[in-house]
């Protein structure tokens, strides 16, 4: 059976559970913590595909990656998941679960990049102006990036907006060379 379907098969269960819990901002932000441990450590993956390592141990890594503080219905979930030997799709399902949450709630991604760190005020504007153009609840996340010199790039569901200098100098060498 392929990964994909598996992945979203728990992922659909587990919003429905933690749905008809009122719990699913909780479970999201658990799922968010374990996909993040996913990506920061690389061997946690080996880790838990490793087939000499017991179940227990495998329970509390994967609690531990979603950030110990899990909620009972994300620990009932882990077991579930590793009773059914499908901890090697756990990643995916993580994954799933946030891209489900997300389209449930209305929430889009977004992002702000500039030259230099800006204030919360500047960040809390320009979230409100993406949440009142998307009707919808914004994750927003900033970036300094020095090398664009100046202005800013802010990026938003299929969105991209490049007001930073450095964009308008190769627009005008663009223009100079040909």
């Amino acid at each position: 059976m392929d990964i994909g379907v598996i992945s979203v098969r728990y992922a659909r269960a587990l919003i429905k559970c933690s749905t008809e819990a009122g719990l699913e901002d909780k479970v999201y932000k658990d799922m968010q913590t374990l996909a993040k441990s996913y990506v920061d450590v690389p061997e946690l993956r080996c880790t838990i595909d490793n087939p000499m390592l017991a179940k227990e141990s495998k329970e509390t890594l994967l609690k531990a990656a979603a950030g110990n503080d899990v909620t009972p219905l994300t620990e009932k979930f882990i077991r579930l998941v590793l009773d059914e030997d499908r901890e090697s799709v756990m990643q995916f399902i993580a994954n799933s679960y946030i891209t489900l949450y997300r389209n449930q709630k209305n929430v889009i991604r977004g992002k702000l990049t500039t030259a230099t760190a800006v204030d919360s005020a500047i960040e809390k504007r320009m979230q409100q102006m993406v949440e009142s153009r998307t009707n919808g609840i914004v994750e927003f996340e900033t970036e300094v990036n020095p090398d664009i010199i100046g202005g800013f790039i802010l990026e938003y569901d299929t969105y991209r907006m490049d007001a930073s200098i450095k964009t308008k100098l190769n627009t005008i060498l663009k223009k100079l060379v040909v």
